[in-house]
């Protein structure tokens, strides 16, 4: 037990210093290279804050164990707009661009629609399995795709919010790497502490999934947003997060799929409607503010529904 007490506390040393070494290794190449601050968060660090769930999900795939490839990703989504979200807002509030709120939320919620469509049986048009198919993950992985293909070439017309950086090139290169590095280091350590954990209690597949290693691979996605908006990056974080979402849903159940068929009977309609409400609470919450910004009180609506979810599936064991 202590050594398991202090291998968390060490894997969380890991994701503070790795998050602050990318947002500010990633913050300088965006300036020095001329691309966004948002499609920086969106893609690269999306990606790399992603990497635990790809391999968490990828590896449940392979072992036959869906309740974890799947659950892993739905609980990250839910965790990433309710917790990462909310709590970042709270602590200080996100600015939002014309372009995030036409297009990078609503892509967000599509996607997230698209899961519950394919996925679950008795959604909409019917066309639901209760799994995701081989074909289907080469569907999302051309989508995801399309996608990246379309952030990189709308980038001209989005704004600039970074500030100054005096970094080089070189020391900014090698702050991302070492801050991916830990990070994925870190997430895949705490995970399987607490994974550790859960089992010697005996709770099931999903809920360890949906919860503890939802919660412990998007670590690294909560660590970076809150070091990237108390440096005043808020368009880094909430790239950050609207980034993970897609690649979790696109890449991640894309690959894992395409490696195994998943199934997703375990999953019911509330764990997706709980996903998508979360973002449509974001677009909402930054429409009331006139497409400005993400605000405290709808930070801690957040927070609240990230709360009754969890006593949900509390109750629910």
């Amino acid at each position: 037990m202590t050594y398991t007490v202090v291998m968390l506390v060490l894997s969380l040393a890991l994701l503070v210093y790795g998050a602050d070494r990318l947002v500010d290794g990633s913050a300088a190449i965006a300036r020095r290279a001329g691309i966004n601050e948002f499609i920086i968060g969106l893609t690269i660090i999306g990606f790399g804050t992603s990497c635990p769930e790809l391999v968490v999900s990828l590896t449940g795939a392979l072992e036959g164990i869906s309740d974890v490839a799947v659950g892993n990703v739905v609980g990250s989504n839910i965790f990433n707009t309710l917790l990462i979200l909310g709590l970042t807002a709270v602590v200080m509030p996100i600015s939002v661009t014309r372009a995030n709120m036409k297009v990078d939320i609503p892509v967000c919620i599509a996607v997230s629609l698209l899961l519950a469509l394919m996925g679950l049986k008795k959604t909409l048009f019917g066309i639901g399995s209760d799994s995701i198919s081989a074909v289907e993950g080469v569907v999302f992985l051309v989508l995801f795709a399309a996608y990246l293909f379309y952030c990189f070439k709308s980038d001209e017309a989005r704004v600039e919010v970074a500030g100054h950086t005096e970094l080089t090139l070189p020391r900014a290169l090698l702050y991302t790497v070492i801050g991916l590095l830990f990070l994925i280091v870190g997430g895949k350590c705490f995970v399987d502490r607490s994974v550790e954990l859960a089992r010697s209690v005996g709770v099931s597949e999903k809920y360890i999934a949906i919860t503890l290693l939802a919660g412990g691979t998007s670590l690294p996605e909560l660590v970076t947003s809150i070091v990237a908006v108390i440096k005043g990056r808020g368009q880094l974080a909430l790239g950050n997060i609207l980034g993970s979402n897609v690649f979790n849903i696109l890449l991640i159940l894309g690959l894992s799929s395409v490696a195994a068929p998943l199934s997703l009977e375990n999953m019911n309609i509330a764990d997706l409607a709980v996903m998508t409400a979360g973002v449509l609470i974001i677009w909402a919450g930054a429409a009331l503010s006139g497409g400005r910004r993400i605000g405290r009180l709808t930070g801690a609506m957040l927070l609240l529904c990230e709360a009754g979810y969890m006593i949900h599936l509390t109750l629910t064991l």
